[in-house]
């Protein structure tokens, strides 16, 4: 079984079933382990400011143009959150695709765009919650980039810098392993040790209108991938809104014939579930 089978069907689905079921049990022994290792970070704090709750978004966008370029376009995310007293968790996964047909060549449709990502974030609170261990993983495949998959596991530190009625910051920092495999024929493996790092900053507006901006990072001896999106959402109704987003993709080892960077931009609408 190669490293893409036993992260993609089995890695996982298997860590995504383990953060969520984890965030319902008790600390037990897990509060015993993190205490012995961060035992001047404990408080008598732990369960204030807790909003218990789930809550899941669902976004979709269509694009469809005609004239000198016939090009379809189909883009969907999934994104939930999970609060309880002793776990943050966020779970992600979204997917792109795109068909298009040039005329005045061979009016042929190709399919140019094909993308499914999906990562989970799982903060565990110390005592005091805004000091966190986060443990993660994300996959990634791209039918267009130089990488056959890309996936990394991670795990560190993790702090909510501030958090109000209005915004909040968040950040976390911590070792980790990457797999990827390149499209060059022979099945080159790129795998090795990572430095993950990322930032999230929230801001809302009293009328509802929100501002997400997230940035994330692993860096590695033989690529470094970095993810940025920004985002502006306002409410159309209740539970319905549009979304304005800014996404950047960027890897330093393309192939000789990509870009380095990659940009998506995208007007949806988003869906709240619950």
């Amino acid at each position: 079984m190669n490293i893409r089978t036993f992260f993609g069907a089995g890695l996982c689905p298997l860590l995504l079933c383990f953060l969520f079921s984890a965030s319902a049990m008790g600390a037990g022994g897990r509060e015993d382990i993190i205490k012995m290792l961060y035992a001047v970070d404990f408080s008598d704090s732990r369960n204030e400011g807790a909003e218990p709750g789930f809550a899941l978004e669902g976004e979709f966008g269509f694009i469809m143009a005609s004239g000198n370029t016939d090009a379809t376009s189909v883009k969907g995310k999934l994104f939930a959150t999970h609060e309880t007293a002793t776990w943050s968790n966020q779970y992600e996964v979204e997917g792109l695709y795109t068909r298009s047909q040039r005329i005045n060549q061979d009016n042929a449709k190709r399919t140019t765009a094909q993308r499914v990502y999906a990562s989970s974030h799982a903060d565990y609170k110390l005592l005091n919650p805004e000091q966190r261990i986060f443990l993660f993983a994300d996959y990634e495949d791209d039918r267009f980039s130089a990488f056959d998959y890309q996936a990394s596991i991670a795990t560190g530190w993790a702090h909510v810098k501030w958090r109000d009625n209005a915004s909040s910051f968040r950040y976390s920092i911590g070792p980790g392993f990457n797999f990827s495999e390149r499209k060059n024929g022979d099945g080159d493996d790129n795998s090795g040790f990572i430095v993950r790092a990322s930032a999230e900053y929230l801001y809302k507006w009293t009328s509802g209108a929100r501002l997400r901006q997230f940035f994330s990072t692993a860096a590695g001896d033989e690529n470094t991938r970095s993810r940025s999106e920004t985002s502006i959402s306002a409410n159309i109704f209740d539970a319905l809104a549009m979304k304005l987003s800014l996404k950047l993709d960027h890897n330093t080892s393309p192939r000789l014939d990509d870009a380095t960077l990659n940009t998506e931009t995208s007007v949806a609408l988003v869906y709240q579930f619950f």
